[in-house]
C-alpha cells in the first residue's frame, strides 16, 4: 500500500463513532432503509434543499416557520404530527421539485447530527441509488474517508453494511483500508452483490423484516438498486444539497 493514500474506514454503529477521529475528515453518512435513498431521490426530483432534524418536534416547528414540507418516520412509520413518511416513492418530481423538506428519522438525521457534534465538517449522504456518485466523489477528493452506517438504534444491520462494503470494493484502490469493519463489509456485498434483495431475505436481515411487515417491498427494492438517483447530496449551512461542481 502507498502511504500517500487517504486512510478509509467503517463504522457500522453510531455507538462507535467515538472511536474515529472525523475532523478533516469526509463523512458519508448511510441509512439504507431509507432516509439516505429517501434524501437522494428527492434532490434527484428536484426538492430545493433538505433540512435533517433529530426530533419530530423540531421537524414540525420548523416547518411551520418556513413553510416547508415536513416528513419522517419513527419505527418504520410515519411519525405522528408530520405529513409525510420516509418512502422515496413519495417525492415525486411533481411533487417535490423547487420545495423545501424538513426530514427526520429513526437512525439517519440521527446519527448526522452526531457527526456535526463530533466536529465533521464535510458531509455527504450515501445510498445504493447514488451508489457512483459517491464513489466518484470519494475518489476525486482523495481526502480521509469514514463511511458512516446509521444501522438500526445502535445495532449493526445488514443493508448499510452491504452499502459500504460496495462502495469499498469501488474505491478501494484509492485508500489505504487497514480496517476490519471495512473488510467484513466488502465481503458481506461481494457474497450479495448477485441478489442483494434475495440476500437479505435469507439472512433474516432484521430491518427488511419490519418494512416487509408494513408492506415496503417495492421501497425495499428500489433502495437496493443503483444509480436511480444518482445526486450527491452534501451537508452546508444546515441543509443538505446537490453538490453541483465538476468532479
Amino acid at each position: 500500500m502507498s502511504n500517500n493514500k487517504p486512510t478509509l474506514y467503517t463504522s457500522p454503529s453510531p455507538a462507535l463513532l467515538d472511536l474515529y477521529d472525523i475532523n478533516n475528515t469526509i463523512v458519508v453518512i448511510i441509512d439504507v432503509f431509507r432516509a439516505t435513498s429517501t434524501i437522494a431521490t428527492a434532490l434527484y426530483n428536484g426538492a430545493k434543499c433538505i433540512i435533517p432534524v433529530d426530533s419530530v418536534a423540531k421537524c414540525i416547528e420548523l416547518g411551520k416557520k418556513i413553510e416547508a414540507i415536513t416528513a419522517g418516520e419513527r419505527d418504520g412509520k410515519i411519525a405522528e404530527g408530520l405529513e409525510y413518511g420516509n418512502s422515496p416513492f413519495e417525492y415525486s418530481k411533481e411533487f417535490i421539485s423547487g420545495k423545501t423538506l424538513v426530514l427526520t428519522t429513526t437512525n439517519g438525521t440521527k446519527l448526522l447530527h452526531m457527526a456535526l457534534d463530533r466536529g465533521a465538517g464535510h458531509i455527504i449522504t450515501g445510498s445504493f441509488p447514488n451508489l457512483s456518485a459517491i464513489c466518484d466523489y470519494l475518489i476525486q477528493q482523495q481526502q480521509p474517508v469514514l463511511l458512516g452506517c446509521a444501522a438500526w438504534k445502535d445495532r449493526v444491520n445488514m443493508e448499510d453494511m452491504l452499502f459500504a462494503g460496495a462502495v469499498i470494493n469501488k474505491v478501494k484502490d484509492h485508500f489505504n483500508i487497514n480496517c476490519d469493519s471495512s473488510g467484513i463489509a466488502e465481503t458481506l456485498y461481494l457474497n450479495a452483490k448477485s441478489d442483494m434483495y434475495g440476500f437479505i431475505k435469507d439472512k433474516h436481515a432484521t430491518h427488511f423484516q419490519r418494512l416487509t411487515n408494513f408492506g415496503l417491498e417495492k421501497d425495499i427494492r428500489y433502495c437496493l438498486t443503483p444509480d436511480l438517483a444518482n445526486v450527491l447530496p452534501f451537508y452546508e449551512d444546515g441543509k443538505l444539497v446537490v453538490h453541483n461542481d465538476q468532479y
